[in-house]
């Protein structure tokens, strides 16, 4: 029954349970939105940027430090890029 209700509220929540964690995969947004701007992501180290990156849940690409800046500036910074 419990397990019902959990399935249930997931669906009308959003509540991650392994019974959609299948559906969804292991995104979690985390609480606070990074608030770099774009010449911090330029300066950011390469194992910066990769905990960042694992911290949301994108992949951490296997490239050099300015393919990971870049795809963190685009994951990230929507406008003044």
């Amino acid at each position: 029954m419990e397990s019902q209700n959990l399935q249930s509220e997931s669906q009308a929540g959003g509540t991650m349970t392994a019974g959609n964690r299948e559906r969804w995969g292991d995104f979690q947004m985390p609480l606070h939105y990074p608030k770099y701007t774009k010449s911090d992501y330029e300066a950011m180290p390469e194992w910066q940027l990769d905990c960042l990156l694992l911290e949301y849940g994108l992949p951490v690409i296997h490239g050099n430090v300015e393919q990971k800046r870049n795809f963190a500036i685009g994951a990230f910074l929507w406008s003044d890029r």
